[in-house]
């Protein structure tokens, strides 16, 4: 291999991984913008009931970081996960529902496939638990959280 050959490999590399690392931190993302909310705002509106905040991580990061206060973990994996969200709304498409996942990246694409699906209130928690380029996080904000167990079978 030559010398550009290495050069342009190298670059396509460091391109692709910077492309890379900012999808998967959501480095773009801004909390605010129309249809999302801050953490703290959808803290806020989750313990007054304004929305229905849904935390849509797999169990295993609810068990490692707990779940955030006012928060309902269920996993967006679920074949039927638009059944229970309808379910928890009793049935109302246009109730206000919050997604809210480690770094804003599931929430966003979720939002996207829960409003072509019908529902019309979806906002998206796009800072999440961790933190992106929407800000610091759930955890680093210092907001509340309740610790998750597995349901007894």
């Amino acid at each position: 291999m030559t010398r550009r050959g290495f050069g342009f490999l190298a670059g396509g590399a460091i391109i692709g991984g910077t492309v890379f690392a900012s999808r998967w931190y959501n480095v773009s993302a801004r909390a605010g913008a129309d249809g999302t909310l801050s953490v703290p705002d959808a803290h806020a509106a989750a313990l007054s009931g304004a929305v229905l905040l849904i935390d849509i991580r797999r169990p295993d990061e609810w068990q490692r970081t707990g779940v955030g206060e006012g928060a309902i973990p269920i996993d967006m994996r679920r074949e039927d996960f638009a059944d229970v969200l309808l379910h928890r709304t009793s049935g109302h498409m246009d109730a206000p529902v919050a997604l809210i996942c480690a770094r804003g990246v599931r929430s966003r694409g979720l939002t996207r496939r829960l409003t072509g699906a019908g529902f019309t209130a979806i906002i998206d928690v796009p800072e999440g638990m961790l933190g992106s380029g929407a800000g610091p996080g759930w955890l680093k904000r210092g907001l509340p959280v309740v610790a998750w167990a597995p349901e007894p079978a």
